[in-house]
């Protein structure tokens, strides 16, 4: 059985970001049968990751997180545009994992946004950081404007379908992933001065 984290990095509750996450979770349950999803959300972390940053130290909510997300076989991650790029939130969340965590995972991104005009975020912001992470990013991203969850949802719900076809394909092409042989390693506090 495949395992798929998806991580949310939207800000409201509501949010579109949870929205556009979960039909992708969805599109690609369908895709792949019989799969595991986890959808990890970041909002309520938001805390446990500033004092992960300054400590080291990750709360237990947050390491299950950071374990969920290294365990998969696949990753969906979806963010909402803000001034261009990712939210501070997503980033600090890929700050704190290990830098090989997601080495060789196959990643499908997405983003929100109010309007269309930021949806090169997915290819200036986005992709460059997965590709750092040497993840195997999926050829479609998703890019859902405020208009594509009403009058442009036949279009978006296509998009979606196509990018959890090739993530799916991806998975499955891959084979299973194993975790990082260390899995998950406390970074000490003069790990943490050396890294800065």
């Amino acid at each position: 059985m495949n395992k798929i984290a998806v991580v949310s990095a939207g800000l409201s509750s509501p949010s579109a970001t949870r929205v556009l996450a979960d039909q992708l979770a969805e599109a690609t349950r369908l895709a792949l049968p019989g799969t595991e999803v986890e959808v990890i959300e970041l909002r309520p972390l938001a805390h446990a990751l500033v004092d992960h940053l300054l400590t080291g130290f990750p709360s237990e909510p947050l390491r299950h997180a950071i374990e969920a997300v290294t365990a998969a076989d696949g990753l969906i991650a979806v963010t909402p545009v803000f001034t261009a790029s990712y939210s501070a939130l997503f980033k600090a969340f890929f700050d704190v994992l290990d830098h090989e965590a997601l080495a060789g995972m196959p990643v499908l991104i997405a983003a929100t946004g109010g309007t269309e005009r930021h949806s090169l975020a997915l290819e200036h912001a986005l992709r460059p950081l997965f590709g750092y992470l040497r993840a195997h990013v999926v050829p479609t991203a998703v890019y859902a404007a405020t208009s594509d969850f009403g009058e442009h949802a036949g279009a978006l719900a296509e998009r979606i379908n196509r990018a959890a076809g090739e993530f799916a394909a991806l998975v499955t092409g891959l084979g299973p992933r194993k975790p990082p042989a260390d899995d998950f390693e406390e970074p000490t506090p003069f790990d943490r001065l050396l890294s800065d």
